[in-house]
């Protein structure tokens, strides 16, 4: 496929689901470090479950870089039970926690103000934090562009036969930020779109009938756009 045709491809697909769903308005949190808490605890769990786990933390007032500082690990491991890895993600967050308070005094405007190179940096460098984790917290508490990448979004773009030069992170990721303007709104609504489409439609055993993308409907470039459903 040649670039001018990709380009066109992965615009259809952002319009076609964000006609069918509409906007998502997410990331569903009220503060930018509820978010990050989120980022790391949906790390391999389902979004119900760390729902409950934010519950507990706020119902403890654990929803604080001091408070998360403070509080055994042991307990904070009991809070977050609900989300699975319960030990691994405390460590986590108490990680995180102290690397926010030695590095930026917990401030969150310090932190987001750096050069978007070089916060992913600083983030990498968090124990528990990978890429994925990275570029939620930069995108949708940080409010800067960056495409998140993740197993919803490697299944869908799979399915649809569109290839790139390498299964990394890195290549999926320029998939869409060679192809799209560098708009925060724009990528935060277009995950989030590939995040409902995977739930609800092209899950483990695809609803390719349900689908959007379904070539039966208008083909997304003027001719069939076949999916394959392995």
């Amino acid at each position: 496929m040649d670039d001018q045709k990709l380009k066109r491809v992965i615009g259809d697909i952002y319009e076609r689901l964000f006609t069918r769903y509409g906007p998502q308005h997410w990331w569903p949190a009220r503060t930018r470090f509820e978010v990050i808490v989120g980022a790391i605890l949906t790390q391999s769990a389902a979004w119900k479950n760390v729902e409950k786990a934010i519950a507990n933390l706020k119902q403890a007032g654990a929803l604080s870089p001091d408070a998360l500082r403070r509080m055994p690990q042991e307990k904070l491991a009991a809070l977050i039970h609900s989300c699975g890895y319960y030990n691994v993600k405390a460590r986590k967050l108490k990680a995180f926690a102290g690397w926010l308070g030695e590095q930026y005094k917990d401030n969150l405007d310090r932190l987001f103000a750096q050069e978007t190179g070089e916060l992913r940096r600083q983030l990498l460098d968090v124990y528990g934090i990978g890429e994925e984790t990275a570029d939620s917290i930069i995108l949708y508490a940080g409010n800067k562009p960056i495409f998140v990448i993740d197993a919803y979004t490697r299944r869908i773009i799979g399915r649809l036969g569109i290839t790139t030069h390498s299964n990394s992170y890195a290549a999926f990721q320029m998939l869409f930020t060679d192809n799209l303007p560098a708009d925060t709104k724009l990528f935060n609504e277009y995950h989030a779109l590939l995040v409902r489409l995977a739930k609800e439609v092209c899950r483990t055993r695809p609803l390719c009938q349900q689908c959007c993308l379904n070539p039966s409907s208008r083909a997304l470039d003027g001719g069939q756009f076949p999916c394959q459903n392995s």
